[in-house]
């Protein structure tokens, strides 16, 4: 006879959600903390409502979203997904996903790939043919995980500051 249920181990759940105003503290944080392709975010009093702005304008775009990936009350991953319709391919739609980030700790555990698969569905549902997105040069970890989903090096890219 079977005894008592036991728990193996305790997984805490993970929510793929839009980002609300609430997550920005989080979310700077986790952008703060990216040593090699940082931007020099920081949230203080001083940078708050830069911050807020850009989400605002972010949230009533629409064109894109910024999602956050949330265990319990801890936003442990963050990402902006951009579709938009193209000339090329006869109006073909595409999707961008950028800036992403997943908490150094929590690196390693399935989190990145559940955000990277939610983004492509979240395409899918708008009607894009692709899936593009850029990572630092430096970032060798983000290159290998991009190459592990299956994501095929494609273009070489170019920028300007301006």
């Amino acid at each position: 006879m079977i005894g008592e249920p036991r728990v193996c181990c305790e997984v805490p759940i993970l929510t793929i959600r839009t980002a609300e105003p609430d997550d920005l503290a989080q979310i700077v944080f986790h952008y703060a903390a990216d040593a090699l392709g940082g931007h020099g975010d920081d949230w203080n009093p001083r940078t708050e409502a830069a911050y807020r702005a850009a989400f605002a304008a972010i949230a009533t775009s629409p064109d894109g979203r910024l999602y956050v990936a949330v265990e319990e009350v801890s936003v442990v991953g963050v990402f902006q997904l951009i579709v938009f319709t193209t000339m090329t391919g006869r109006g073909a739609r595409r999707a961008k996903l950028a800036s992403v980030q997943v908490r150094a700790e929590n690196r390693s555990s399935g989190i990145g790939e559940r955000m990277v698969r939610h983004a492509e569905a979240l395409a899918r549902e708008a009607g894009a043919s692709a899936l593009e997105l850029g990572s630092s040069k430096r970032h060798h970890d983000a290159h290998r995980f991009y190459d592990r989903l299956g994501d095929e090096r494609h273009r070489e890219g170019f920028r300007k500051r301006l």
